[in-house]
Order: structure tokens, then C-alpha cells, then sequence
């Protein structure tokens, strides 16, 4: 392959979009693919469909000048890295269904020869699952050139970015490269290291799909124990942020702070995939998914106890993404509680406040009972505060304007 190479990205979400903005400024000729239209009209104007730092002025940069064209349908490339969601099932394990839909949509395009990259999070095998059905789709193609069929090339390449840093951390972070065949992970790694500044190794492609797992279990472990600590001190009447203060000054301990829950589509739906995977032996895991699933159960009932005995109640509830200063409300554990609140105290008032979006998302916006406002005319009319995101215009208010009002600040913001 060529060091400009004609790549293809399918899917142009949080990731997608981002890589596929990456590799054009980086000389590459990029082709994003989404079956949305409107999204595609839209990036193909030059304008951001979701919010990340830095997205939107190289997002312009590269559309202004052709390295990034968008369109709705795939196309033939040297290059097809796919970054598509992978939501759960009922019974937590991988939905493959998006990415089944790219490789039938992608095979009629390939002549051999193609390097297809997997980037979404997947469980073990996925990988494997992805090259057995683009083979089915295209028996007259190999992994292996047997019988003289021509090749493609298959590999895992997780992504390990966060929400928010997504420019800077495309960059810099290491990158894991799982390909099928040491010829897949070779040219996997030439692709990236045509843009990544960290360091990339490779590995097994099973292996690539458990490390980003794991790195999200990990995480998704540690908080389960800092928000168990925080029900643990309810009970106990003990302030759990100075207790963890205090804790985390002995040398070896870092305790992660608690939440109303975890959200986003990594760290909630992640450790799932490995639980499915080995539901006998993964019972660490399973608890700590069962323990931040279950929190925001008791911030609602918080909630509910504090408007007991309030005849006029007016409940603001701040925050809706899953973590500060994003719009991202994949998973969010704030938009879960605000929508069991509205159904729970149907005659109170439910004012959001979520400066990064315009309008609420469904089912809320359905709800007779709940109104979007900033954050002063919620504040100022609410009996009860539910802090449930610490977006820097939260954490900046003047705290004055909180005396009367029943607060409960579920992410320590307001000590």
C-alpha cells in the first residue's frame, strides 16, 4: 500500500468522525460513510453534528479542502476502518448488528487486497465473526490466498479515547493492533502510525478486543467501590468526600470519586461484554456493574424523600450527558434518573438544565411535567437542587443562591 492511501470510515459518530478527520490532516484521501443523510448533509457542509473541542476547525480544514468527502452509501478503498456502535442485547452481550450491516453493505465493493480495520469495542471473537462474514459474502476472497483466491486483510484496533480529548488523544495515546494475520497487523500499523505519536504494539486480534474490555472493567470496578462507599456513608452518616480525601492520602490509595451512576457507551456497557464471555468467572466484574447500575436507584429515592411533605414542590435536576462539559447522552445515568423522576412525581415540576443540547431527548420531551431552562430560572424557582453532572457552569455558581432549597449534589461539587 501506498503511504497516501484512499481510506473509508464507516460510521460518523463520536469516534468515526473524528478519525476520519484525523487521517485526511494527516494526507490521506478520506471517504466517510453513514447511512444517516442528515448527518452526511450535515458534515458535509462542515458542521459538527455533536460537541468535541477541536473537532468542528479541523472538521472545516479538511472538507474545505477535498481530503474529506461524506456520502451514504460505501465505496471501493485501499483502507475500510469500521467505528460503528455496539450497543448490548437484552442479555448484555454484543450487538453485532451494525457491524453485520457494514460487512454486507462493504463486501460488493472489495476486489482484494483491502486492509478492513475494527474499531468498535467488541467482545472476544468479533473480529474473527467480522472476516468469516465478509468471506461468506464474497466466497471468491481469502485470508490466506487458498486455491490462488485473492486476499484481504483483517484487524482489531480499538479505540482509547476520551470523550472530550478525542483530537489530542487520537494522537497521542498508544494504540493496540490486532490483525488476523501478521500481514493485516503490518498494514494496520502503517495506517496509524501515520498519524499516532504513542506507541503502537501488536498482538493477537482476541486479545486487542479483551484489552480495551478490560481497560473499561477496570475502571467500571474501581468506581463501583467509591459509589458503594458513598451508600455505605449514607447509612452510616459519614461524608463520604472527606472520607475519601482522607483515604487517598496514604501513599498507595487512590480512591475514584462516587457518582449518581456511570454512563457513556464504554464504561457502562463494556464489562458486560466480558461477563457474557465468562459468566462463571467473571464475578468481580458482574458485581461492580450490578453496584453502578443500582446507584442511581438511590438518588432517586434521595429525591423523593425530599420532596415528601412538599405540597408545591419544583424539582430542578442539573445535567443530562454522562460526564461535564459534553453532550453525549449515550448511557447517561443523569438522563436515566431525570426520566424516572418525571415519572414518579408526575405533579411536581421537573425543570432540566443541560447547556449542550437545545431540545430534550426522548422520552422526556414527551413528558407533560418537564421543561428545559438555564440554569439561573431553575435554580431560582426549584425547592429541591439534584446536581447530577459537574459542568464547570455548575460547579462556577454562586452558592449563595442556594439557602432554602433542599440540595443534593450527587457528584461532591458543591462541598
Amino acid at each position: 500500500m501506498s503511504a497516501h492511501r484512499r481510506i473509508a470510515v464507516a460510521g460518523l459518530g463520536y469516534i468515526g468522525l473524528p478519525t476520519a478527520v484525523v487521517l485526511a490532516d494527516n494526507g490521506h484521501t478520506v471517504i466517510g460513510v453513514d447511512p444517516d443523510s442528515s448527518r452526511v448533509e450535515q458534515i458535509g457542509r462542515g458542521d459538527l453534528p455533536f460537541v468535541e473541542p477541536g473537532l468542528d476547525i479541523a472538521l472545516g480544514r479538511v472538507v474545505a479542502d477535498g481530503s474529506l468527502t461524506v456520502r451514504t452509501t460505501p465505496t471501493e478503498a485501499e483502507v475500510h476502518i469500521i467505528a460503528v456502535p455496539t450497543p448490548h442485547t437484552d442479555d448484555h452481550r454484543v450487538d453485532t448488528s451494525y457491524i453485520d450491516a457494514v460487512a454486507r453493505n462493504l463486501a460488493p465493493h472489495l476486489r482484494g487486497d483491502e486492509l478492513i480495520i475494527l474499531e468498535s469495542t467488541v467482545a472476544p471473537g468479533t473480529t474473527d465473526h467480522l472476516a468469516e462474514l465478509l468471506l461468506s459474502e464474497r466466497p471468491d476472497l481469502s485470508l490466506d490466498g487458498e486455491a490462488g483466491r485473492p486476499l484481504i486483510h483483517v484487524a482489531h484496533c480499538p479505540e482509547r479515547v476520551l470523550p472530550g480529548k478525542v483530537m489530542e488523544e487520537l494522537v497521542t495515546n498508544d494504540r493496540l493492533i490486532g490483525g488476523l494475520t501478521p500481514e493485516a497487523g503490518r498494514r494496520a500499523t502503517e495506517v496509524y502510525a501515520s498519524f499516532c505519536t504513542g506507541e503502537i504494539r501488536s498482538t493477537a486480534a482476541r486479545t486487542a478486543e479483551m484489552a480495551k474490555l478490560t481497560e473499561n472493567a477496570f475502571r467500571d470496578v474501581n468506581i463501583a467501590f467509591a459509589n458503594e462507599l458513598s451508600v455505605i456513608c449514607d447509612r452510616l452518616g459519614i461524608d463520604v468526600w472527606e472520607l475519601i480525601e482522607l483515604a487517598n492520602l496514604h501513599p498507595r490509595v487512590n480512591v475514584l470519586q462516587p457518582g449518581p451512576g456511570v454512563g457513556g457507551h464504554c464504561i457502562a456497557v463494556d464489562p458486560w461484554f466480558i461477563v457474557a464471555s465468562a459468566p462463571e468467572e467473571a464475578r468481580l466484574i458482574h458485581q461492580a456493574r450490578l453496584v453502578n447500575d443500582g446507584k442511581p436507584l438511590t438518588v432517586i429515592d434521595k429525591v423523593l424523600a425530599a420532596v415528601d411533605g412538599q405540597a408545591d414542590a419544583v424539582v430542578a435536576t442539573l445535567g443530562l450527558s454522562f460526564k461535564p462539559d459534553i453532550d453525549d447522552l449515550r448511557e447517561s445515568p443523569a438522563l436515566d434518573i431525570t426520566v424516572k423522576l418525571a415519572d414518579k412525581l408526575p405533579n411536581a415540576p421537573l425543570l432540566v438544565v443541560e447547556p449542550y443540547v437545545d431540545s430534550l431527548p426522548a422520552p422526556l420531551a414527551d413528558a407533560p411535567n418537564v421543561s428545559l431552562h438555564g440554569l439561573g430560572e431553575a435554580i431560582e424557582r426549584a425547592s429541591v437542587v439534584v446536581l447530577l453532572v459537574d459542568h464547570q457552569e455548575f460547579k462556577q455558581l454562586d452558592r449563595t443562591r442556594l439557602r432554602g432549597k433542599t440540595v443534593i449534589d450527587t457528584r461532591g461539587a458543591w462541598r
